[in-house]
């Protein structure tokens, strides 16, 4: 478990990490407890973003049950706070199965958080592997 001294950066922290495992388990109804229904994502494979929580929820769904997930890993997660707002950037290594086949592949994901009425809701993110 990584732990920060400062413990919004913590719940922060903890939000994007249990979203994480839902996807990376095959939870992916899960993941309406943490996107906001305003949510945008920009993602590796396609050319236009994802707009609004259940267009993400799509996405991360359609990934799980084509590619399942055998092992996933954050590395180095940073999170800075800016009032009620938050940025998360850390790095990953992942492996999974696609057409049958073992993928293993790395990157590094940033996530744009909000705080409201106490809970913490991913509104932006953007990934991609690791250039070159």
């Amino acid at each position: 478990m990584i732990l920060f001294a400062d413990p919004r950066e913590q719940q922060v922290w903890a939000t994007v990490h249990a979203m994480n495992l839902a996807w990376t388990r095959g939870n992916t109804n899960d993941l309406e407890h943490y996107f906001h229904p305003r949510m945008l994502a920009l993602t590796a494979s396609e050319n236009l973003r994802r707009d609004g929580a259940a267009a993400c929820v799509a996405g991360w769904k359609a990934f799980a049950q084509a590619c399942p997930v055998k092992e996933w890993r954050e590395i180095d997660p940073v999170v800075r706070l800016f009032g009620d707002a938050a940025v998360v950037s850390y790095y990953y290594k992942i492996d999974f199965l696609r057409d049958g086949r073992n993928v293993k592949a790395g990157g590094r994901d940033m996530f744009f958080l909000v705080c409201e009425n106490g809970h913490w809701w991913i509104v932006g993110d953007h990934f991609s592997g690791y250039p070159g």
